[in-house]
């Protein structure tokens, strides 16, 4: 199954302004009302719903489709885009539906999509976490401890103390951000305990209730992002996990360890940058 992966990945660079929440806003309540999302201006929660729900019109536009062309679905916690068919021949059709996921983290907010068939392309999933710690100060072994309840005993012996803070770090964000995936592409609506799901990082293989998981591909990835905070900017590490069932006879992990692996299939845009297109997202 081609269905080649395509990931939208929008910083938070910045804050935002009122005027600039009112007119992303008022724009996902006009080209977007399916996401019903309640208007709370001081809401960073509310803002990184609302700008995430812009990625698909952006999307789109740059796919040079206008929206009158375009309709949004959702079932079972699953999303996809179904093209209007006119002057298109029925096989191309059947095979235009455009699978989605998005999620935010933090600063950062993400759109992995796809395109086939309806039934192939909505079991896709993305999976954000930050590399820190929360709260902020606590160690790294006391941040690992409190998570321990969504990790298997493999897994944990995988981040142990004596592997040292930045790696046990790096390596508790790719177990989770590798789980966050799945789920959302399988049970987003009412989600999975954690440590049923099992990611052998070394083996690169994968199991839920030590079962095999098969016909996965999952691509793994780091967003570096700087953020403008009081005056400085902070740089700020996101540890990505794309998960897609591709129905192959075994499942398939890809790793990508710098920028430019990602440049045929990932694009970075900022608050600037969504914000100066808007007018041309009701198109």
């Amino acid at each position: 199954m081609e269905c080649p992966l395509l990931v939208w990945m929008l910083a938070l660079n910045r804050d935002v302004t009122t005027a600039e929440y009112d007119t992303c806003y008022h724009l996902v309540r006009e080209c977007a009302p399916y996401a019903n999302i309640p208007y709370s201006p001081t809401s960073i929660e509310s803002f990184r719903k609302i700008i995430s729900q812009m990625l698909p019109l952006l999307m789109m536009r740059h796919r040079r489709i206008s929206r009158s062309k375009w309709k949004h679905f959702e079932a079972n916690g699953k999303h996809w885009i179904e093209q209007a068919s006119d002057d298109m021949p029925p096989e191309k059709f059947l095979q235009s539906m455009i699978g989605y996921h998005l999620s935010y983290e933090n600063s950062l907010c993400g759109m992995v999509m796809t395109q086939g068939r309806q039934r192939q392309v909505v079991n896709i999933g993305l999976g954000l976490k930050q590399l820190a710690v929360e709260p902020r100060g606590v160690s790294v072994p006391a941040y690992v401890e409190s998570l321990a309840h969504k990790l298997t005993p493999l897994e944990m012996s995988f981040i142990t103390p004596d592997v040292g803070d930045e790696v046990a770090l790096r390596r508790l964000c790719i177990i989770l951000s590798l789980k966050a995936a799945y789920v959302n592409a399988t049970v987003p609506r009412t989600g999975c305990d954690l440590s049923r799901i099992e990611f052998n990082i070394p083996n690169e293989t994968a199991r839920i209730d030590d079962h095999p998981l098969q016909g996965w591909e999952f691509r793994v990835y780091k967003a570096q992002l700087g953020v403008a905070r009081t005056g400085n900017v902070i740089e700020e590490s996101y540890q990505c996990a794309c998960a897609f069932f591709r129905g192959t006879k075994e499942s398939k992990f890809i790793w990508h360890d710098n920028s430019k692996d990602l440049e045929a299939w990932v694009q970075f845009i900022n608050i600037d940058q969504m914000v100066k297109v808007i007018p041309k997202l009701t198109a």
